[in-house]
This record gives C-alpha cells, structure tokens and sequence, in this order.
C-alpha cells in the first residue's frame, strides 16, 4: 500500500544550528538516531518516485510509474518477483528492505528543473524519503541529483542520457543505470556509415538543454569522425510542438541527412513535421534523404507510427530481448498492465531494485554504506547482460542496443527492432574522456 503526498510545492523550512547563528535546511540539521537523513524505523521504508506526469514527457513518466510500483510489489512479496530471480544478486527474497516493508510516495517533476527540485524537497522532508528517483529529463536528474547530494540521500537517477549526469555533474550520492549520450554516438555511428556511407552532410536539430547539447556533440563527433560534414545545428524549445519553421530551412541547406536530437513529444512532432514536408521521399546530393533519431523508446515510436519506419537510433533496453532477465520483467509488467514495458520503465524498475539490493549487501540504510556497495558493483541478469557500475563516476556500462523502425510492424507494440548489439567495450570511455571533463564525483554525503 502505498503513501501518498498530494503537497507538491512544499517551501523548504530552515532551522538553527545551536551556537551557529545560521539556518540551514532541516533535513541536514535534524541528525536521526542513526546519524543519516531519513532513517526508517522498524516497520517501514519510504522511497520518493519523482516522474514526470505532465509535460512533454508525461508518457515516459507514466510507464516509469507503473514500474516502480511494480518493483514495490516484488520487493514486498508480490507478483511473480519479477528479475528478482533471474538477478544475479540473490539478497533480495520478498520480505522488502532489510525486512522492512516498502512505501512509496510520488511526485510530478512537470519536465521541469525547479518543479523537479520541489518536489524532491518535499518528499525527503515531509514524507521522509529516504531514497529518490526517477525522472525523464536530464535538465531535472542533473538538478534532483545535486539536491539529493546536498540532502543525504541516494539519488538512483531515472531516464537521463546527457553527458553531464555522470560527467560534469556528477555526483557521489547519484547512481545512473541508463546509457549516455557518448554511448549512443559511438554505438550509431558504425551502423550509420554502413547503411548510409561516409560521404554525408548532417543538419541537427537540438533540445535546447543540456541532454540535447551533449547528444549533439557525441552524434557530430562520431559521425564527422568517419567522413560526415555538419552543415548546421539549431537549438529549438523543448516547449516546441510544431518543428515546421524549424524543418522548412533543411531544404535549403544542403544537407542529405537529419539528426533529431530530441526526445518524447518533440522528436514524435519533429519527426511527424519532417515527412508532412517530404524530407523522406527527396534526394540531396544525388542520396536518398535520411532521418537519425539518437535516442529511441517504444512509446516514442508509438507516437509517430509509420514514420518511424527505416529509421535508426539508439536504446537502452527493449522488450523483444530474449535474455532471461528481460522477459521475466516482460512477463510480470504485460500481466499487471497488458502491455509490454518500455525503457523509461525497465531502468526505473532496475534502478529500485539495485538500491534494495545495495540496502541488503551494506546491511545498513546509510547513504555512503549504499554507496560504497554500489561502487564497482558487477551484475547480471538484469535486461542488458553483465553490466558494471563504474566507481570513477557511477554511470553503468553495458551492451547498447542499435535499433530501426520496421517495415512491417505486427502490432503498436513492435515497431522497432534491434539492428546490433553493440559490445560495452565499444561504448566504454576514459572517466577523464573530454565529453565528461569538469566536476568531480566529490565525497558521499550521509546527511545527518
């Protein structure tokens, strides 16, 4: 049963410091028993599930939901225990965390930073949360992971692919399981060349926050790596619904070849504008037009229907994937819901389920415990094969998955399908690569 919390836009109180003479946020100042923020009780524990339920991400936000309450049930004994049986860790047993049972409150970051902020704030200090996740932003996880460093939490980060989750914002109390920007470059840019060739001239169009800044710049390093010209990138709104006078300049500018670096509801109206102007029936360049989408999901495929068709990106995750751990979650998610998970939902479930297994390792709920079980923590079982959680900056290595729209999907469930399986020592980089440089990891905040 979970909590819920319907106050989402709670100021944070202050209190005094005795013999300071300074207000800080309560949340650091109230040391628990056990000398970190947020220490459950006996009975129960308290996680914070921060989505988007509105906003041009609201889709990703409700699959996301739906996961965590699935990951909730299992933890506590329900269902089928989902991947907890095919997890390579076997701590987990159904008897919640640490034998306490778990609770969830919820909260809408609206895709916004400040929105995001808020609600995180509300949920560690009214609702007692202990650990926070979610969202589907890399603009709100880069915002909610530095608040959750400064609370003394754990922040296991949600849907998040720029390059400054785990690079230049990073943080020693955030853990990110979803791939990045850097992966999809250099995962997308051999099969690109393969299909399309070396000879192209690329026109982006960009998310105007950080996650569309750092996917531009991977997809224009690989592919200009191999041959590619960028002729132009432009920033549009993430508020943007109508891409039309963005699209219409691409017809003059000599390209052959559109990179929409956009995700959710942009890159389905991007993409939908893109083919009511014809883009992918002209040639440029004696070539046939193409259209890349870095970063794909299902519900994004969903939304734009045949458009998708032939087109290639990047995921982290897909629910054909016929590895034990996959169809297990598969499974247990299309019985409670009826519908296959997307991506948004299996790292929301996996994330819940490697803080719970990292409780249990640590025997102890405190913050800088969780994280040093975390740090260079090696798994498998889990949907993406084994996968390493890199302690130089706690992003999560593994396989990436290549993927195209297909010709002739069966249903509105399968309309992608996995092209390649791109190995992780191809996506893997030097913590000091020039993508993630500035910022450090810092040290693990308990909070108290």
């Amino acid at each position: 049963m979970s909590k819920t919390n319907l106050t989402r836009r709670g100021v944070l109180k202050t209190g005094a410091v005795a013999g300071a003479g300074l207000a800080v946020p309560t949340y650091l100042s109230a040391a628990s028993h056990s000398g970190f923020t947020n220490a459950p009780g006996d009975s129960s524990v308290t996680l914070g599930f921060n989505v988007p339920q509105t906003g041009p991400y609201a889709d990703e936000g409700a699959d996301e939901l739906r996961a965590y309450e699935l990951a909730v049930e299992h933890l506590n004994g329900g269902g089928d225990g989902g991947m907890m049986s095919t997890f390579s860790s076997k701590v987990l047993d159904g008897t919640g965390i640490l034998g306490r049972k778990v609770e969830y409150v919820t909260g809408d970051t609206q895709t916004k930073s400040d929105a995001a902020r808020a609600s995180a704030k509300s949920m560690i200090e009214k609702d007692g949360a202990i650990m926070i996740t979610g969202g589907s932003s890399s603009g709100v996880a880069v915002a909610v992971q530095a608040l959750c460093q400064e609370a003394g939490v754990i922040f296991m980060a949600g849907l998040t692919h720029s390059n400054d989750t785990t690079g230049k914002d990073k943080r020693a109390n955030g853990f990110r399981h979803f791939f990045n920007s850097y992966m999809s470059g250099a995962a997308l840019a051999p099969v690109l060349a393969n299909a399309y060739g070396t000879d192209r001239k690329a026109y982006h169009l960009t998310a105007d926050y950080n996650w569309g800044y750092t996917t531009e710049e991977a997809v224009k390093s690989s592919t200009e790596a191999m041959g590619w010209e960028t002729v132009a990138a432009v920033k549009t709104p993430l508020t943007q619904t109508d891409f039309s006078s963005y699209i219409a300049p691409v017809l003059q500018s000599g390209a052959d070849t559109l990179v929409l670096n956009h995700y959710g509801g942009n890159m389905v109206n991007s993409l939908t504008n893109a083919v009511q102007f014809g883009l992918r029936d002209k040639q440029v360049n004696g070539k046939d037009f193409q259209i890349v989408v870095p970063l794909y999901s299902r519900l994004m495929a969903k939304g734009a229907g045949a458009n998708v068709k032939g087109i290639f990106g990047s995921t982290n995750w897909h629910w054909s994937l016929q590895d034990e751990g996959s169809k297990a979650f598969v499974k247990s998610f299309g019985t409670k819901y009826g519908f296959p998970p997307s991506q948004a939902a299996h790292t929301c479930y996996v994330q819940t389920l490697l803080y719970a297994d990292a409780v249990q390792r640590a025997g102890s709920f405190a913050p800088c415990a969780v994280a040093e079980a975390l740090e260079g923590y090696e798994f498998d079982g889990l949907g993406n094969g084994k996968t390493l959680y890199r302690a130089d900056d706690h992003q999560c290595f593994k396989d990436v998955l290549v993927v195209k729209g297909k010709e002739n999907p069966t249903s509105e469930f399968d309309l992608l399908e996995i092209v390649e399986v791109t190995p992780v020592d191809q996506v893997t980089y030097a913590p000091d690569h020039p993508q993630f440089q500035g910022g450090a990891l810092g040290t693990c905040n308990n909070g108290a």
